[in-house]
């Protein structure tokens, strides 16, 4: 998945999902994007004490989440409210969201813990290649296989599909997270989507690594 290179064929559809929070402040956007990605969280991570059916409201504000941090930045753009402060907010309140969604996914009892923790490193490694290609002068990166985009469409999809198919099967192994086996090693759709978070992630991280310091003038 790379959403980011259909940026600019969405850009006009953006627009005009943008119109009626013309009004609004950008930072209360990026407000709304953390709030909902704390309420999957939360929700995520009551699902071991309840049941799997919450996995739906759970995509349901990822997906919400990503809405809103697409909308900051096109109303900031389209009412030239554009900063380095607002930029600054955008991309701190982006990892906490980032950390507060894998977090709830972790402590729902459905993702391997260890793939939890190495997918969530992948995925701030990867956000900080980009984001130090613009400190060093570069700008911004946001090449590779895993954008923002593309991982919270991952994580919708993974949730809303636990929602659909995490009943407790008979053939399930005896892990606590485990709801389906192959060669013996138990996984769920989210364990998969982590997965795919390590590799990707990693791939992304040093692919942009690489292309910054390609990009930087020889050391004397």
């Amino acid at each position: 998945m790379v959403l980011e290179g259909y940026r600019a064929r969405v850009a006009p559809y953006v627009a005009r999902l943008a119109r009626p929070f013309l009004g609004w402040s950008p930072d209360r956007l990026t407000g709304l994007a953390l709030a909902c990605a704390v309420a999957a969280a939360g929700l995520a991570a009551l699902v071991r004490w309840t049941t799997p059916l919450l996995f739906l409201p759970v995509a349901a504000l990822i997906f919400l989440a990503g809405v809103f941090d697409v909308l900051d930045g096109a109303v900031a753009r389209a009412t030239r409210r554009t900063s380095a402060r607002g930029d600054f907010l955008d991309h701190v309140v982006d990892r906490y969201a980032d950390v507060a969604i894998v977090l709830g996914i972790a402590a729902s009892g459905f993702a391997n813990p260890i793939l939890a923790l190495l997918a969530l490193a992948s995925l701030l490694l990867t956000s900080y290649m980009g984001t130090q290609a613009q400190a060093v002068g570069v700008g911004r990166s946001y090449s590779g296989l895993l954008t923002r985009a593309d991982r919270l469409v991952v994580l919708a999809l993974a949730t809303f599909l636990e929602f659909d198919w995490s009943l407790p099967w008979p053939w399930a192994p005896s892990a606590p997270w485990a709801r389906f086996h192959l060669a013996g090693i138990g996984f769920t759709v989210i364990d998969v989507a982590f997965l795919y978070f390590v590799i990707a992630g990693q791939w992304t991280a040093l692919a942009r690594a690489a292309r910054t310091y390609r990009a930087l003038p020889p050391t004397g």
